[in-house]
């Protein structure tokens, strides 16, 4: 599909800290999007399996991530898409380099398992929460990242109550 013809807007899903846990609610959440992001803590490959088959697939390695096909996924990886870059890391120590100097729009980050928004020198850090098991009191959520006309637009969903 040429860009041209591409619908807009893009809608890429934000996921993290699954935990080998594929709740229907987050399979319903991803249908239909464009790509998906996972900041890590996937915990098992066949997650990754599963959602490469609903859209392209972005991921990378957290601390719970073990194994060699952990291994394989990178610390951090950036994604061109909609023409913005998205800088993917699981936990912001780990991002490296000037998000804002390399023309990164967004930062997707997960590991705190809390849903998070903020934007810092003029790059947008967004942490989807988390889709798998509940932690504590924290909500089970993820976020959508619209791009239309290269304008990112992020909102949180709480997956279940």
């Amino acid at each position: 599909m040429s860009a041209s013809s591409r619908p807009t807007p893009l809608r890429i899903a934000l996921v993290s800290d699954t935990h080998n846990l594929l709740r229907p609610e987050l399979l319903s959440f991803v249908a239909g999007c464009d790509a998906i992001v996972h900041a890590g803590d996937i915990c098992e490959s066949g997650v990754l399996d599963t959602l490469a088959r609903i859209a392209p697939l972005t991921a990378v390695r957290g601390n719970n991530d073990r194994g060699a096909w952990a291994e394989a996924l990178p610390v951090q990886t950036r994604l061109d898409i909609g023409g913005i870059a998205i800088a993917v890391v699981h936990e912001l120590p780990d991002l490296r380099g000037d998000p804002r100097a390399e023309g990164v729009a967004v930062v997707v980050s997960g590991h705190s398992h809390k849903p998070a928004l903020d934007t810092r020198d003029g790059v947008i850090y967004v942490n989807p929460g988390s889709a798998g098991p509940r932690r504590f009191t924290l909500p089970i959520s993820a976020a959508m990242l619209t791009i239309d006309g290269g304008v990112p637009h992020i909102e949180h969903t709480r997956l279940i109550g």
